[in-house]
């Protein structure tokens, strides 16, 4: 079954199409950590009351209009960047919650992270100590434990963060949450903190690897769509908080909601091209990503922009509207952010050198940001330096516990093959079930990253299962890949075929994808377009895994003596 093509869908944009933005850009106003006090008093719609277990999250709501403020500052488009020559050759040489107890969740996280950290030290007692916590913790909250990243760990998307840059230096998004909390008690009925206390959320989340926060994030949205029902920054916010949680089809409609009562919010439009995206609708999503950049042109928007390029198979272009997206950014967080977001194409191009670049220019900017660190551990390992990778990717996953992370750590050990070593990659291989159970339980739909971890790594059975599952949600190329590689897996290879092929249906560049490919034509007896495959992932990008790089050499060697 091939995937949709949206390429001839109608113009983006929710329900009717909205008119062209005017010459001067409206802007939404900033996220802020704190609002101006309005002298009311306390009632029951505390923060306490407000994140209270909610039967249903989603709240309906009456649309209400909002008028967008003027700005006079608005950045330039992409425009200018698109407009360049291509370039000749795009062929690479060679992207504290202080006011609330812990919840069971918490407990279940910090157990996550403390097997993390005695696998790390390597003390096989500790590490069983911790593992039966770990297993405690789980079962007290009655959670079964199951079998996204991309199969090189790499994210499948490259999201700017949904909360203003500033809050996210220095610890700045922990104070802020605390701070919004201490004023929600005080003025419970401001709607704006109630929609900025759940965005800070999502975004907590997402940098701590924390699913459990999410429940929290829908109850604050919620209590301020219940105090101003349609407001574009709680609706908005819905559809971040349903991205994070791989429930695209409800991000999208949340988007488009939030894009009626204000056709200018840039996490509206950010999340809309987000969702299109992941949906696979990538027709759709270019022309979304145009109308972003035209409205509000930004390093949000230019990001996404570049991402939507990159899938399309234009690498040139990507890296020039990056390139310009870095050269405006200002902030610590910003400039961290981009430049991990360009030496992460860099890394998938097989440009070690530049992206070990751009990776030590975001930890210049941002020491403690953690997606540079887990990028420059891979660029690291690609390069020969595997001491340098197992530190950077211990650290990373010391932090930040997820499955991408936690199946190269795996991986590493794997690799190197040490005394003692593969125990350390089945211990990390353990934890991204760990970290799959406490998704679900803080309402994602993790099946992908149940199906990639799974499939080299744990039960092919579950791992087709979960593929199969995400396929009929969404055809990406993303998904294409998972289903193809966990047919394989399972010996189902000539059913797997034409999934491999379609993951390469849009032009986009992952040697991953390629070796996958190699691996399933070899297995269904085409070892001329077998070898072809292996060749250019091994090409493209010789480091992109440490065990499947040398699966793909040891294939194609084998393929080459047959001839």
């Amino acid at each position: 079954m091939a995937p949709r093509s949206n390429d001839n869908a109608p113009d983006d944009g929710p329900g009717d199409h909205p008119a062209e933005p005017p010459t001067a850009k409206p802007a939404e106003p900033p996220a802020r950590p704190a609002v101006a006090a309005d002298g009311r008093t306390m009632d029951a719609g505390t923060v306490d009351a407000a994140e209270e277990p909610a039967g249903d999250e989603r709240v309906a709501t009456a649309d209400a209009g909002r008028e967008p403020t003027r700005r006079d500052d608005t950045p330039t488009t992409t425009a200018e960047a698109t407009e360049q020559p291509t370039d000749a050759d795009d062929t690479p040489t060679t992207a504290a919650d202080a006011a609330e107890q812990p919840t069971d969740a918490d407990g279940r996280v910090a157990a996550v992270r403390r097997v993390a950290a005695a696998g790390r030290r390597w003390r096989a007692a500790r590490l069983a100590g911790s593992s039966l916590l770990l297993a405690v913790a789980l079962t007290g909250g009655a959670i079964a434990v199951g079998a996204a990243r991309d199969p090189g760990g790499v994210p499948a998307a490259s999201a700017a963060p949904a909360v203003s840059p500033e809050l996210l230096a220095g610890g700045g998004l922990d104070a802020s949450v605390v701070s919004l909390q201490a004023h929600l008690r005080g003025q419970p009925r401001d709607h704006d903190g109630w929609a900025t206390l759940g965005l800070a959320y999502v975004e907590q989340a997402r940098t701590k690897g924390d699913p459990a926060l999410y429940p929290r994030a829908g109850r604050a949205l919620a209590r301020s769509l219940e105090l101003a029902p349609g407001n574009d920054v709680a609706l908005a916010g819905r559809a971040a908080l349903a991205a994070a949680r791989h429930d695209f089809e409800d991000a999208l409609a949340y988007a488009d909601r939030a894009l009626r009562q204000n056709p200018y919010s840039e996490r509206a439009l950010s999340s809309r091209i987000d969702a299109l995206v992941e949906l696979g609708r990538y027709g759709e999503a270019a022309r979304a990503a145009d109308t972003a950049d035209a409205r509000r042109p930004g390093i949000p928007v230019f990001t996404r922009y570049a991402y939507v390029r990159e899938l399309r198979g234009d690498v040139g272009t990507a890296r020039r509207v990056l390139t310009r997206a870095l050269d405006s950014a200002t902030s610590p967080g910003d400039i961290a952010y981009v430049a991990t977001q360009l030496g992460l194409l860099a890394w998938n191009q097989g440009d070690y050198r530049t992206a070990l670049r751009q990776y030590a220019r975001a930890l210049a900017a941002d020491d403690a940001c953690l997606p540079a660190l887990e990028g420059r551990a891979r660029a690291r390992a690609a390069s020969g330096d595997r001491a340098g990778a197992l530190e950077d990717m211990e650290a990373v996953v010391a932090r930040y516990p997820l499955p991408g992370p936690l199946v190269a750590l795996g991986e590493l050990y794997e690799a190197r093959g040490a005394a003692g070593d593969r125990k350390r990659a089945h211990a990390q291989y353990a934890l991204v079930d760990a970290w799959i159970a406490l998704a679900r339980a803080g309402g994602v739909n993790a099946d992908l990253d149940t199906a990639l971890a799974a499939a080299d790594h744990g039960d092919p059975g579950a791992a087709l299962r979960a593929a199969r599952a995400e396929w009929a949600r969404r055809h990406t190329v993303h998904t294409a890949d998972a289903l193809a590689w966990a047919l394989h897996v399972n010996g189902l290879d000539q059913e797997a075929l034409p999934y491999a092929r379609q993951a390469a249906a849009t032009g986009y560049r992952n040697a991953a994808f390629l070796y996958h490919r190699g691996m399933i034509e070899r297995a269904t007896g085409h070892p001329e377009d077998a070898r072809t495959h292996l060749a250019a992932a091994l090409r493209l990008n010789p480091g992109f895994s440490p065990l499947g790089a040398r699966t793909a050499r040891t294939a194609l060697k084998s393929l080459e003596a047959a001839r």
